[in-house]
């Protein structure tokens, strides 16, 4: 088939849709529906995996966590698990002695605000005031010097962070998020000036960089860090410690990994046939949770998708097939003055793909304003579409338009040319 009967048969296919305006919308509009589907939850998925990405890279990708506890908690735990033993500050600092693959390794503790994890218990809300301003649901944590080098997200904008000193002399100090910081303190310049954090007088040192959170949950514009030293002066009775330790980059990070492990469990007296008694949780730990999470919503997208292309894939053959019906004349026509088999398969295959591909346009362009008003309307969900997506949404409406359109076009094409003259 040359360009200029491809072009004929394009505009062809183009004027029977506009010929049939309200039978070929009700025909693409499965086609549509399965296309904007595909186009929107891929825009959404896509632009949350970059973000998620984002935030394991502001974590580091080097650093490790050790918890008493597993840190994705749904339902209730085991009592094994529950019963076992608090890890200590001093752990952080026996790593850093026995296993020299680590960069650092340090301890930190957390009283969250009611209904604020990360394996504490429930407390009082911490609360900070500052004249007639008050703040309260904040995240108080208590952290070594070495914290900011282990979760990069925490980096100061303002002032400065916990120094050695501070916590060698149990200084009263506090570094504070920016949205703490900005309702306490207005336009004001925060650092220097003192606060009553939990009734007790802390002079902030710093102002952490802004970052609202993942999904609305909270970030580090929710936190307030004291040195770990006077946070365990003030709140013995927070037990469950964290540690944080990094592998220097010019070692093994399994091996490393291995040895962590095995100290702790030197350290803990496990016996050898017992599993561990504390967690490991990798850098990857977000992205691995955010693929289970999102394992269901592909699925349930993909049943919808296939429905919907089903539907519209079914639509298009049903108006083919009236399409051949109504211009079985114009078939013989054809045949008569020399059109072969093949010329007529490929003229109502290509009329088949064009409204399948209007209707693919349409869910692109659907899909796009869907993924850019949840843009505008929910920030903290970074959709984005991306090219690919689009290209797939394409070639998708393509192959229904030739799967489904085959069928019409091959019983076009063995029409009886006598038989089609003589049809009325």
């Amino acid at each position: 088939m040359t360009a200029a009967e491809i072009r004929e048969n394009l505009l062809v296919g183009l004027d029977n849709l506009r010929a049939h305006k309200v039978r070929s919308g009700l025909t693409v509009l499965g086609i549509v529906i399965g296309v904007t589907s595909v186009i929107s939850v891929a825009a959404i998925i896509q632009g949350l995996n970059r973000h998620i990405q984002e935030r394991v890279e502001g974590i580091g990708s080097r650093t490790y966590f050790i918890s008493r506890l597993p840190a994705a908690q749904f339902g209730r735990l085991p009592e094994k698990i529950r019963r076992r033993k608090y890890l200590n500050f001093s752990d952080a600092r026996h790593l850093r002695e026995v296993v020299p693959s680590l960069a650092f390794a340090t301890a930190f503790a957390q009283r969250p605000s009611p209904g604020a994890g990360f394996g504490g218990r429930r407390a009082e809300p911490n609360e900070i005031r500052y004249g007639g301003e008050r703040v309260d649901q904040v995240i108080l944590r208590g952290v070594e010097p070495e914290y900011a080098d282990a979760i990069p997200l925490f980096s100061v904008a303002q002032g400065r962070f916990i120094s050695r000193y501070d916590l060698e002399h149990s200084r009263q100090v506090v570094v504070l998020g920016d949205a703490i910081a900005s309702a306490l303190f207005g336009p004001l310049d925060p650092v220097g000036r003192v606060v009553r954090l939990n009734g007790k007088l802390y002079e902030v040192i710093g102002v952490f960089e802004k970052d609202p959170g993942l999904f609305g949950g909270p970030g580090v514009d929710q936190f307030a860090v004291i040195p770990l030293s006077d946070f365990r002066k003030h709140y013995p009775e927070v037990r469950e410690v964290f540690i944080a330790f990094s592998i220097r980059p010019d070692a093994n990070p399994v091996q490393a990994r291995n040895e962590v492990i095995e100290a702790m469990r030197r350290l803990r007296r496990v016996p050898y046939h017992e599993e561990n008694d504390f967690e490991i949780i990798s850098p990857d730990f977000l992205t691995n949770l955010w693929d289970q999470l999102t394992g269901a919503l592909v699925i349930l997208t993909a049943v919808i998708s296939s429905v919907g292309l089903l539907v519209g894939g079914i639509g298009v053959m049903n108006i083919m097939l009236i399409s051949v019906t109504e211009r079985t004349q114009e078939i013989g026509v054809r045949k008569a003055v020399g059109a072969r088999r093949s010329d007529i398969r490929a003229q109502f295959l290509l009329e088949a793909v064009v409204v399948a591909l209007t209707g693919g346009v349409i869910g692109i362009l659907l899909g796009a304003a869907i993924a850019y008003a949840v843009n505008r309307l929910v920030p903290s969900i970074p959709a984005q579409v991306s090219p690919f997506w689009m290209f797939m949404g394409v070639s998708i409406s393509a192959a229904v338009g030739v799967f489904f359109g085959y069928y019409p076009a091959n019983r076009a094409a063995r029409l009886d040319p006598v038989v089609c003259l003589r049809y009325e």
